[in-house]
């Protein structure tokens, strides 16, 4: 008896690195509230499950979760999150997937691809605000939930003829979204946002819709987009402003709109650039861009430099997870417990914002040396009202007796103030 076999040649390799990529990345649990860890106990044959019903073409993708999570500028975003094995089934598709289109994608475009990252565009960035007097700031207003299916899958037609791509894509664009309290949203645009592919389809989409119109139209005007995020260096005001009448217009044509107090033009004035004008900072990437005192060290010449410094929205958010950790009152833990438990976050801080001037950030850091020394009082008695000293003491503990304990204390941040 011969064995049917399978309309689609999908490698089983191929879904166990699916499998191993998500446990990587972790996440939440979707509409069946199964875990990763759940979803192991079960492991190979739950695999097999996923490989035999992407092979024989029966793979459909349950509804995503729909979870709201606030935005650092208010409001809200709903995030679509999978079950975890449609999140190995998206993975699958995107490693067979990605491959095909990512060398097509330009260098300025550094949003969720391989070997590009935030940092990166914010030093290419500051590097052009240098050589160009104006920026064009633009934001698409709700891209995850307003791409145009038709538009996308043409996109992704030209790149590949591989029947199970095309058809799994094509279903998961129009997987519904199980909101919180039960009730059910039909999908005709827009690809979930917190979904495996979606991040490679939006910059497919975008590729042609901004990226390749960007690159006909405007060579002289550099420019640099992460995700729905994007900046385009202008030599006038005059042409960052008929830059912007066009770009409206394409993205309407494509069936986006820019966010209208988002995007904004912006003069980067430094102290060779003395024209006044209202705006003269923007935002990107968690980096806020604004004529900085520096100094010629070369010479000791203080002037105003138009640069990247940790934004105003991440210092307060950092500040508010300072307090969430609640280190105060850990009277519990040791300072060494302290330090294992919260030295991970120091690091992430570090890494990305201390980039690029740095002590914006180290300033901000500081706070935890503070908090360090509230903890010192709730945990002896006999320091519970002697602030000074016990700053002493963590002063004392991070210069000379423990100076590696905590990640800032290794860059300097020893610094405490009552």
């Amino acid at each position: 008896m011969s064995i049917k076999a399978k309309p689609f040649t999908i490698s089983k390799i191929l879904v166990w690195k699916a499998y191993k990529l998500v446990k990587a990345n972790q996440g939440a649990a979707g509409i069946d509230n199964q875990s990763i860890a759940a979803f192991e106990e079960r492991l190979e044959r739950n695999l097999y499950k996923i490989w035999n019903q992407l092979s024989s073409g029966t793979y459909f993708p349950p509804a995503v979760k729909g979870v709201a999570i606030p935005k650092k500028q208010g409001g809200e975003r709903i995030l679509g999150i999978p079950t975890v094995a449609d999140r190995i089934a998206q993975m699958t598709i995107k490693l067979a997937f990605e491959p095909i289109v990512e060398p097509i994608f330009s260098d300025n475009s550094y949003g969720y691809r391989p070997n590009k990252s935030a940092i990166d565009a914010v030093g290419i960035t500051r590097e052009r605000c240098w050589k160009y007097n104006w920026v064009l700031e633009f934001d698409i207003r709700g891209l995850f939930d307003n791409i145009d299916h038709d538009l996308l899958m043409k996109a992704v037609k030209t790149h590949t003829d591989n029947k199970w791509i095309i058809l799994y894509i094509e279903r998961w664009l129009k997987a519904s979204m199980q909101m919180a309290d039960g009730t059910v949203k039909p999908r005709t645009c827009g690809t979930p946002q917190g979904g495996v592919i979606s991040p490679v389809l939006s910059n497919l989409f975008l590729h042609y819709v901004f990226d390749m119109w960007m690159t006909r139209n405007y060579k002289n005007n550099p420019w640099c987009r992460y995700a729905d995020d994007g900046l385009v260096h202008c030599n006038s005001e005059i042409e960052a402003q008929q830059l912007l009448h066009s770009l409206n217009q394409r993205f309407n044509e494509c069936k986006l709109t820019l966010h209208p107090t988002k995007t904004k033009i912006i003069y980067c004035k430094d102290s060779n650039r003395k024209d006044e004008y209202s705006n003269i900072k923007f935002n990107f990437l968690g980096y806020e861009f604004i004529g900085r005192r520096s100094e010629n060290k070369a010479t000791g010449q203080i002037f105003r430099n138009f640069g990247p410094a940790i934004c105003p929205e991440a210092k307060k958010s950092i500040i508010a997870t300072i307090r969430k950790l609640n280190i105060r009152n850990r009277v519990d833990l040791s300072l060494e417990q302290i330090a294992k438990e919260i030295n991970p976050i120091l690091s992430g801080w570090i890494n990305y914002y201390g980039k690029f001037y740095k002590t914006e950030l180290f300033e901000l850091l500081k706070r935890v040396n503070n908090t360090l020394a509230k903890w010192l009082r709730n945990k002896y008695i006999k320091l519970r009202y002697k602030a000074t000293e016990s700053l002493r003491i963590i002063g004392e503990i991070a210069e000379v007796r423990k100076r590696d304990l905590f990640v800032h204390w290794r860059f300097g941040i020893r610094m405490t103030t009552a």
